[in-house]
Parts: C-alpha cells; structure tokens; sequence
C-alpha cells in the first residue's frame, strides 16, 4: 500500500492510500475528488451554520433588502411559510439581510452544530497527523450526515434556491466567488512529487518504483500555474525546536561564564602542598627582618 500526503502549498489536506499500479489517470482522478469534496464539505458546513443562526435564505432578488424597500417593491417570500422548522421558529434577525431570520429553536440548533463538527471532523486536515485516511466515501459519509440534519430540522426541505440544497443536489453555482479560485476540476488538476510532474497515462510504479510500503508527499496544482513550491527541508516545527534548543544552550553557557570564579585557588585552605610543608617544619616561614 501506497500512502499519498496530498498538499495544497505548504498546507496538509488528507492522505489518501493507493497501489503503486494504479494508473495516474485514474489517481489523478481520484484525489481531485477528493479535494474537491473537502471543500464542498467546508461551504455545506459554513451554511449550515448561518441557517442555524438565522433560518433559510431569501429569494436572490431579496437578497440584501431593507424592509422598506421589500414592501416598496411589493416582493414576497412564498417558501417563508412553507420552511418552518421543527419545532417552530425563533426570530433571528440577519444583518446581512441574506437570510429570512426566522432560526430553529436551541434543541434543533444543538442538532445543526452537533452535525456540522461531526462533518468537519471526518475530512478534517487533522486527521493526517492521525494517520487516518481521506476516500470519497468519507465525503460522502459526511455529505450523508449533513443532508440528514437538514431533513431532520426541515423535514419538508430547503427552498431550491437555498445554497445547501443546491450543494447537496450538485447544481451550486460558484462562479464570481473566492470559493471557485478553490476548485480544481479533474481535467485541469495535476499531482508534483520531488519537483516533477507526475503525468497521466503512466502508472504510479514509473516514478516510485514497485515498492508497495512506500509514504509520498505530493501536491495537487491546477494546470497552468507551474511547479509548487519545493518541501523545506526542516518543517516550521522543527526549525522552532532547534531555535529553542539553541537559546537554551546559549542561556546554558552564559551561567557557566558567571560561575567561572576561580578567586578560591587563593585561600589557605586550597593550598595542596600545605599539608607537605607541615610535615616537613615549612609551615610558617617568613622571609625578612624581624
């Protein structure tokens, strides 16, 4: 078994296992998916968050309206009645003006942000310290569990234009967002190890050989921008371990030189020929008149 640690930059993003005779068109594919997925997972996560703060999102034409200018173009919200969450609403007022402001109850909020942890956790970057692995059934684990909640406190569904509805059904629309500078289609995604580019129609086994028990950092990267950034030789970690270990010495050092007193070489009691010269009547010579 191959283990890939994908990277994004200098960022962790997950590790994923594999075969050294996996085609690279296929691995390609894969930690594409993957990655895309993660992020799917972040913006379903960071929704579902607001619609726990301030319920389901307006239509896009009322979208950043004041009350006044609502009622002056005469504009209606026909899925407000109909979205009413389980156990009624609580009057949650958005300043953003994005969303309709009427938010579960706590006990359904408690359910939305129990999910959301669970969900962050299973595709966490977190988990490749952990030595724990990333496969789309894992996003799709995650996916299942946030689509559950939703059904569980809106059990007649989100408006069709509500942005996790549209996630979950896979019609979301990112164009014009920081979210799709993210992205990474599968046709353009391409996998670097060691400073060279792993191209599809060879296999796995062409750059790492046939050694199955082998661990490989490699950064995805979209076509078009280039060779990543070579791994440093020292993590930040590391170079913060041995800045420590220096400073320690350093400190270390500059006590010995305080304590480098050898003043009492002077006193009788140091003396090591005293005892000698006791014995043979030297004791206490005085040169000199008297």
């Amino acid at each position: 078994m191959v283990q890939l640690h994908v990277k994004r930059g200098d960022e962790s993003q997950f590790l994923l296992n594999t075969c050294v005779d996996v085609p690279l068109e296929a691995l390609i594919q894969q930690v594409a998916a993957v990655y895309n997925g993660r992020l799917k997972v972040e913006r379903i996560c960071a929704e579902m968050t607001e619609l726990a703060d301030h319920g389901v999102t307006l239509p896009p034409n009322m979208q950043g309206l004041a009350e006044e200018q609502v009622l002056e173009l005469k504009l209606r919200d026909d899925w407000e009645d109909q979205c009413v969450p389980s156990g009624g609403a609580e009057l949650q007022r958005d300043e953003v003006g994005r969303r309709n402001g009427r938010a579960p109850n706590e006990r359904m909020k408690q359910v939305i942000r129990k999910t959301v942890e669970e969900a962050k956790a299973l595709v966490s970057n977190r988990q490749v310290p952990a030595n724990v692995s990333v496969t789309m059934e894992t996003v799709r684990e995650a996916l299942d569990l946030l689509r559950g909640a939703t059904m569980i406190v809106y059990p007649m569904g989100l408006p069709p234009h509500d942005p996790i509805r549209m996630e979950l059904e896979n019609r979301e629309d990112l164009s014009g967002t920081q979210a799709s500078l993210q992205v990474i289609a599968e046709d353009e995604c391409q996998l670097w190890w060691a400073a060279k580019e792993m191209e599809r129609g060879r296999k796995l086994r062409d750059y790492v050989g046939r050694n199955e028990k082998t661990k490989l950092v490699v950064k995805i990267q979209k076509k078009g921008q280039g060779a990543p950034a070579r791994e440093p030789l020292v993590t930040d970690a590391q170079q913060k371990q041995m800045m420590l270990q220096y400073h320690r010495r350093q400190e270390e050092l500059k006590r010995l030189e305080a304590a480098d007193d050898d003043s009492y070489l002077d006193a009788q009691w140091s003396d090591r020929q005293a005892l000698k010269r006791q014995f043979q009547g030297l004791g206490n010579i005085k040169w000199g008149p008297r």
